[in-house]
């Protein structure tokens, strides 16, 4: 590339998100890493002055449909546009269904899927202009298969799955395509608070019989990110061990 392509990593500061910025910034992008908590930034950005990184830190929170629009149309001023959107930042409210509050839904449902909304329709003019540009959005093995206990959760993953398919549908004739990819069990600081048994049940259901790494998701973004992935829109990839086999 003569001119480094801007990419936006929403929830890029921690596990799966900051894999993924660090992993474009390696194939020569300029990355803005989003992410509302102002320690995981403040680390981000001592990791990326030590190491000379090209990657740039953004405190937004992504359910504010306001201030997502302000910050893309100046990423989008600043750095020449935008070219690859990857909708990762998301939360978890965990319940049972009949335990369930109408706040734990409604909160998981406007910071994982109505913030990929916004994120995706502040994103898609500059791509358009270019006619180039990548949306990849980091869904859920919950939100194809579901998930006893996250009804919330795995809706919000599985809307995020259609919503990319209708839009991939809206951009391909304008050179940007929009994809999923729903990783399984990977480690993160999520996971690792998990019991023991837990994980060791988890794993039984995982042909691999492991978690996967963030990196191994990073990688999958990075190829949808690519000139080679031209021809791949509205696909939804499993990075899961084969847990779901879809």
């Amino acid at each position: 590339m003569t001119e480094k392509r801007v990419a936006i990593v929403t929830g890029g500061t921690r596990g799966i998100g900051k894999a993924i910025c660090f992993a474009l910034e390696k194939k020569g992008f300029k990355v803005i890493a989003i992410a509302r908590s102002e320690k995981s930034i403040a680390d981000l950005d001592q990791i990326a002055q030590q190491n000379s990184l090209d990657i740039i830190t953004c405190k937004l929170d992504v359910s504010d449909t306001a201030a997502v629009n302000a910050a893309f149309d100046k990423i989008a001023e600043e750095h020449g546009g935008i070219a690859v959107l990857v909708n990762n930042a998301g939360i978890t409210r965990d319940n049972l269904m009949m335990a369930m509050t109408d706040e734990e839904f409604d909160e998981v449902i406007a910071t994982n899927l109505k913030s990929c909304f916004t994120a995706m329709r502040a994103a898609c003019r500059p791509m358009i202009r270019k006619r180039w540009g990548r949306i990849i959005n980091i869904a859920s093995v919950s939100g194809v298969v579901g998930n006893a206990g996250q009804a919330n959760y795995a809706a919000s993953k599985a809307g995020m799955v259609g919503m990319t398919k209708s839009v991939a549908r809206e951009f391909a004739k304008r050179g940007v395509t929009a994809n999923c990819i729903a990783p399984g069990f990977i480690t993160t600081d999520m996971t690792d608070v998990l019991p023991d048994k837990i994980k060791e049940m988890a794993k039984g259901s995982i042909p691999m019989n492991r978690f996967g790494l963030p990196e191994e998701i990073a990688a999958a973004v990075v190829f949808l990110a690519s000139d080679e992935a031209s021809y791949i829109t509205g696909q939804t990839l499993c990075v899961d061990g084969g847990m779901t086999m879809c």
